[in-house]
């Protein structure tokens, strides 16, 4: 985590004494290989091209997309999705209502987070903090977790040679919040030659399905059913 830490200061005082952009209504556009400050839009997305370097984004109503190679502090959003593009540098993410789609090898050194979307990371992407969702699918392809998955009505998929650092927790519902998701018991697949270090906590029911060519730390609250081959869709089911 701290070597990207290190790499992502490097790249931000590039966005230094740039000036910053806000908008209310309205979408914005940060050109490509050009620097920014903090970009702000009430009711609108925002893009950031290939190789921009831009300070803290933020919008309310409209999504957020990082092109490849992009340098961004902060990305947040209340209502609208995100995609990040290749090789993309960002210190944190969090999104109320939206999906979070990641392209291969980016760089998140802090948590990432949703309240109610799908999170995807692709091949070689790196998140250093925290990678959580109250509902949603939670899936890693080739990807690093350095701490923990935390879920409640998600399911989860650690692909093929993921590694999760920190753990899995999967928390028990609040009284009342989302009844009908908590009614559906969350699908946890740990894949072939996946890692899962540290403690794998259930607190409430889940079908946790684990590969035999997989590792993983110790469980409670759950009874990890054992599948070869590349997924566990042939094995019974609780």
């Amino acid at each position: 985590m701290t070597r990207y830490l290190i790499a992502l200061l490097a790249c931000l005082p590039l966005a230094a004494g740039a000036a910053d952009i806000s908008k209310v209504n309205g979408s914005i556009r940060v050109a490509a290989d050009q620097p920014a400050g903090d970009v702000t839009s009430v009711n609108g997305s925002i893009q950031v091209e290939a190789g921009a370097t831009v300070g803290n984004v933020k919008t309310v109503n409209g999504s957020i997309e990082l092109g490849e190679r992009t340098t961004a502090g902060s990305l947040e959003s209340v209502n609208g999705g995100m995609r990040v593009g290749t090789q993309a540098k960002v210190s944190s993410i969090n999104t109320v209502n939206g999906a979070l789609r990641f392209a291969e090898g980016v760089q998140v050194s802090g948590d990432v987070s949703a309240v109610s979307g799908a999170i995807s990371l692709t091949k070689g992407s790196d998140v250093g903090g925290r990678l959580s969702n109250v509902n949603g699918r939670i899936t890693l392809e080739s990807s690093h977790v350095g701490g923990g998955i935390k879920t409640v009505n998600g399911d989860i998929t650690v692909g093929p040679g993921s590694r999760v650092e920190g753990g899995i927790l999967v928390e028990k519902p609040s009284f009342g919040l989302f009844n009908r998701s908590a009614r559906r018991a969350p699908r946890i697949v740990i894949g072939p030659d996946a890692v899962v270090s540290g403690p794998l906590k259930f607190e409430r029911e889940v079908e946790l399905y684990v590969s035999t060519r997989a590792q993983i730390g110790p469980v409670t609250g759950a009874k990890p059913i054992q599948f070869s081959g590349s997924d566990p869709d042939d094995a019974p089911r609780n």
